[in-house]
């Protein structure tokens, strides 16, 4: 959080297009009367950053108060998932490979991710998943997909499946079909119509089939699998949240030749971290579960820092 905070104290300084964005209208509804916008395109993110606008606010507080959820709701999610080793799991959470981009340059979808997460972990609540639920679409509305692959996990529950349209949707990524791309376009919003039939490299990043974004996905199914079709895990949970990750993944793959493809890849990796190491720290694995853990958790942060500084 402290992080998140000093970057948001001078973001014009890193380079961040997306603070930077939010610090320049800022200033323009100061002094405003504030009225609640159901119209909102993010409906409690745009009327929250409204608020704290029009009330005159600094935006430092803006961002802390971003930081907070995105940070809190990730660590009260592992507080939740892993009551025993919430401090190992939060910091499995700092390592991912998107943490410190949608903590600085996707606040939005970051906040709104963490929020996704506290759904999760409120499995048994069905009062308090549909909360969080909801608030995560009203920070972002992009994740009407990964809501959406939660009530197709939740209703329809054969990982098995999950596993093959995974593998079907990565052939077919891998033969350039983006038949799927154009028609997920038809559904999608403006901006998301924009991000899918996009497919220069006018953003700045890169484009085209994503091997080392497929090998980086394709760590928590391998572990999946590992752990249910060879150690027999049999969690009602870890089956179904790994059902979800697949579900949302799978969706990346038919649309990985668009531009901005890391946006869409996010909404499966925002829970990447818990869908990898869950078998490790809430299974019976023996006595050699956590040098298991050790070894993934250390190849997981590699990975990190070969991206952020060789690969980039």
């Amino acid at each position: 959080v402290l992080v998140s905070v000093f970057i948001g104290l001078r973001p014009q300084y890193w380079g961040f297009v997306d603070m930077n964005n939010y610090i320049d209208w800022y200033p323009v509804m100061w002094g405003y009367e504030f009225s609640f916008d159901w119209n909102a395109e993010n409906f409690l993110f745009d009327n929250l950053y409204s608020f704290m606008s029009c009330s005159g606010i600094h935006w430092h507080y803006f961002f802390l108060v971003i930081a907070f959820i995105y940070f809190g709701c990730m660590w009260y999610s592992c507080w939740k998932l892993f009551p025993y080793d919430t401090q190992v799991a939060f910091l499995t959470c700092l390592a991912a490979f998107s943490t410190f981009s949608y903590g600085t340059n996707g606040v939005k979808a970051g906040a709104a991710a963490s929020l996704f997460l506290t759904a999760l972990s409120y499995r048994r609540n069905l009062l308090m998943t549909t909360l969080f639920l909801f608030l995560s679409l009203g920070f972002h509305h992009s994740m009407m997909l990964p809501i959406g692959a939660f009530i197709l996990a939740y209703f329809y529950r054969n990982t098995k499946v999950y596993f093959l349209v995974w593998g079907l949707c990565l052939l077919m990524a891998a033969a350039h079909i983006t038949y799927f791309q154009t028609l997920l376009a038809g559904f999608s919003d403006e901006r998301g119509t924009d991000y899918l039939l996009s497919v220069g490299n006018d953003w700045g990043g890169k484009t085209g089939f994503r091997i080392d974004f497929i090998i980086y996905s394709a760590m928590p199914i391998l572990v999946g699998y590992w752990a249910i079709f060879r150690r027999g895990v049999r969690s009602m949970f870890y089956e179904f949240v790994l059902s979800v990750y697949l579900i949302t993944n799978a969706i990346w793959l038919l649309c990985m030749y668009a531009s901005f493809t890391n946006r869409i890849a996010y909404l499966s990796w925002s829970m990447y971290p818990i869908v990898l190491i869950y078998p490790f720290l809430n299974e019976n694995f023996g006595k050699d579960r956590y040098k298991q853990f050790a070894k993934v958790m250390l190849f997981h942060l590699l990975f990190t820092l070969f991206m952020e500084i060789v690969y980039y």
